[in-house]
């Protein structure tokens, strides 16, 4: 018996009834196993080696001129992965499943946000960020050979946002910690920014939760583990949700829409919309990897690929190569 079989046979004695077990994943291309580690650990193992993966330092979280004490997609994804295996660790369940769907959850992402994927959806016709993730891993990775991830961590990417319920309960905790932790630390980095002042915060968030974010996740991720101990599900307490229903309502009242960021968002709007027009007329500028696709997924989809893998710095540099004449661009570095 090797190093991972023994890992699978532990996991029998140690987690719950209900954990998604290593010894069962299955993925849609058979290969050989590893003879150290489970399914799920190589799944987290690619997700974190990807490229999809290292460019989301250079992605916004929220804000998109921030400095670098800001979160990131990144840092974000890494936050989400934490809180998710605390919570897994809780309940005795995967921690491994929950820290590769929470690793890979945001790799479709465009650049500048949720900014960049209503301006891609309005152009496209058709685009969520949770769908490009799946994408991203399935068919885009690994010059075009994806990475053939379990079946199980595939399912928590593409349903950890919308009205479909992931299958694991591995993949359920990641769909509630991603509200955790984006709530928490862009509450955190809105009072850094000035945007916000812990008075601002509603009466029942801060009888609740408190005022400080770090006390704001261990309240939530306490009532979570307690709330679905032996339930065979992954619950909230009634309270907690209304909790994080007029804390998620404040937070898209004060930052997400707020007047103040609505330059940004529309300079960043802008970027991401004359791009796509750019390269629907000239497919043939992308890198070959994209354009030579076109045959198979059509002109639409390899451009949108294209642009959603972009960093928002990358992005920002295509613009300027593209629409900004040279000797503008030099007054730039000069001042």
């Amino acid at each position: 018996m090797n190093i991972r079989e023994k890992t699978e046979e532990l996991e029998y004695e140690i987690l719950s009834p209900d954990a998604a077990k290593s010894r069962d994943a299955k993925r849609s291309k058979d290969e050989t196993m590893c003879p150290f580690r489970t399914a799920y650990q190589r799944d987290r193992d690619r997700i974190l080696h990807s490229k999809s993966f290292r460019r989301l330092k250079h992605k916004t979280q929220v804000y998109i001129t921030a400095g670098d004490h800001y979160r990131t997609r990144m840092t974000h994804s890494l936050e989400v992965a934490q809180i998710s295996r605390t919570i897994a660790r809780g309940l005795r369940l995967n921690e491994d499943l929950t820290e590769a769907i929470a690793l890979g959850h945001d790799v479709g992402h465009t650049p500048f946000s949720h900014v960049g994927e209503e301006v891609m959806n309005a152009l496209a016709g058709h685009f969520y960020h949770n769908e490009q993730s799946l994408r991203m891993v399935e068919y885009l990775e690994k010059n075009g050979k994806g990475l053939n991830l379990t079946i199980a961590v595939k399912d928590g990417i593409l349903n950890h946002t919308g009205k479909v319920v992931p299958k694991t309960l591995e993949g359920r905790i990641v769909k509630t910690a991603d509200r955790i932790a984006y709530l928490c630390h862009d509450y955190d980095d809105s009072l850094r920014s000035g945007l916000l002042n812990k008075i601002d915060l509603p009466d029942i968030v801060v009888g609740s939760l408190g005022s400080d974010y770090s006390t704001m996740i261990t309240g939530m991720v306490s009532d979570m583990i307690l709330s679905s101990s032996d339930k065979h599900d992954i619950l909230l307490s009634d309270h907690m949700v209304k909790v994080m229903n007029v804390f998620r309502t404040f937070m898209f009242e004060k930052i997400y829409h707020s007047k103040v960021l609505e330059k940004e968002r529309k300079q960043a709007g802008f970027i991401v919309e004359q791009l796509f027009k750019y390269y629907m007329k000239n497919p043939d500028k992308m890198p070959r990897e994209f354009w030579v696709r076109e045959k198979k997924w059509g002109k639409q989809q390899v451009v949108v690929d294209y642009i959603a893998g972009l960093t928002d710095s990358y992005a920002v540099a295509k613009f300027n190569e593209i629409f900004v004449p040279p000797v503008w661009n030099q007054w730039l570095k000069v001042y």
